[in-house]
């Protein structure tokens, strides 16, 4: 499957008379993003506000992100089974406003949702500090439940997204990657010397607000499956829980997938990297057996050699991690695990909830329990209530000053465990 990803660079973002895209700059309409929004019954209210990179901006309690795109030519839209039809996407060309994003916030879902400073210290652990940020801060209608909630605000996210990128359907894109992954035979035949690689891909699915949909179906209900690489980087996985922010998996990481990007790097030049397998993140004992089993099963099926397996979130699924790691070990088959650590303020305590000696080539994405200080901002999208209480947070964290005392737990994407950060550790 061949996909094309056409970027139109996006270094601003303005209110104007008339949403549309001109020189780099995204002019939005405030009114119409707002009645858009609105269309759903669940949502009482909705604020359009913007974030730009530097500003003395603070977005709380932010809940996802989204990269505004439009589908220009083969199958599907750009959220099959959520807002288009269940069409297979990752071929034709599909184009991105790359730099700009869209960021849901408002009233707290959980206990789980994040902080995106556009400047100072807190600024360095997210990538969304620098993209140019469409907020919607959007109240729920009086007695909709938590689930109902996630629900509106996660659709309003990617309605508004598609709506954005609608206006760049027909402008030609300042870059065009092409990424294509060949039939497995076919793939196999054309660089027989290299290490066949694949990626396990596992997806927060606890539920309780730890959601993940593929392809509009909730990851959960599903048993390890393959996907081109391309209908990934295409759509196909969204974001719809309210984990730990700073591992935390946004939309917008799922259509930016690090790992994918870096794999294809690197194919036929020392790897031949031939697809992604999509697992889950189980509660109970006895699906997180069958998950583990089938996703080794489809490794040796695929007669890997090698395997990256990343995970999302952090406790429970350190077991759904290193039950993968050991059996696709098992199979005769080396593998590296992306996580990141809960060590402790100290970092004296043990960093996952499992491990295993096979485990013993890992990348991490930071100690999330680093504590930081975040200064005052001049201004504030969404609210500070619930700050001493999102996961990261503790008694007195927000200051009367307006500064935050917190682990950088608190910051959306700051460990993140696809690697989307600036965080690692060396070996010395």
């Amino acid at each position: 499957m061949r996909l094309e990803l056409g970027r139109i660079n996006i270094e601003d973002v303005r209110f104007g008379d008339a949403t549309r895209i001109d020189k780099a700059v995204l002019y939005i309409d405030k009114t119409e993003i707002a009645n858009i929004v609105l269309e759903n019954d669940h949502i009482k209210n909705v604020k359009v506000e913007i974030a730009l990179p530097g500003e003395k901006t603070r977005i709380t309690p932010v809940k996802d992100v989204v990269e505004p795109r439009v589908k220009v030519s083969g199958s599907g839209g750009v959220f099959p089974g959520m807002r288009g039809k269940v069409d297979v996407v990752g071929g034709g060309r599909t184009n991105v406003l790359s730099g700009a994003a869209v960021v849901t916030c408002g009233k707290i879902v959980g206990f789980q949702e994040g902080i995106v400073d556009m400047s100072g210290p807190g600024a360095a652990y997210t990538p969304f500090s620098a993209t140019c940020n469409v907020c919607l801060v959007i109240e729920p209608k009086d007695g909709l439940s938590p689930y109902e909630y996630e629900a509106a605000a996660r659709m309003a996210g990617f309605r508004i997204a598609e709506y954005l990128g609608a206006k760049a359907k027909d402008i030609e894109p300042d870059s065009v990657e092409v990424y294509e992954t060949k039939p497995l035979l076919e793939a196999v035949a054309e660089y027989p010397d290299l290490p066949k690689v694949g990626y396990v891909y596992m997806l927060q699915t606890q539920g309780l607000l730890h959601d993940t949909y593929v392809y509009g179906v909730d990851a959960k209900k599903i048993v390890p499956t393959i996907l081109y690489p391309t209908e990934v980087m295409d759509g196909a996985i969204v974001s719809g829980n309210c984990v730990s922010a700073c591992d935390k998996n946004t939309t917008y990481h799922h259509q930016n997938n690090p790992i994918i990007h870096d794999l294809y790097e690197r194919h036929g030049k020392d790897i031949n990297f031939v697809g992604v397998i999509i697992t889950n993140e189980n509660v109970y004992l006895a699906d997180k057996e069958r998950s583990s089993n089938w996703t080794a099963k489809l490794c040796r099926y695929l007669g890997l050699d090698a395997a990256i397996i990343s995970q999302e979130g952090f406790g429970n699924p350190d077991t759904d991690l290193i039950m993968n790691c050991k059996k696709i070990e098992g199979e005769g088959i080396k593998t590296v695990i992306v996580t990141d650590e809960y060590a402790g303020r100290d970092g004296k305590s043990q960093s996952l909830a499992d491990a295993d000696p096979l485990a013993d080539a890992v990348v991490t994405g930071g100690n999330a329990n680093e504590v930081i200080v975040l200064p005052p901002m001049d201004k504030i999208i969404g609210m500070l209530d619930d700050t001493d209480r999102i996961a990261g947070g503790f008694a007195s964290s927000l200051r009367p000053d307006g500064s935050i005392e917190a682990e950088i737990q608190i910051i959306t994407g700051a460990t993140n465990e696809l690697g989307f950060n600036k965080m690692s550790v060396m070996e010395i």
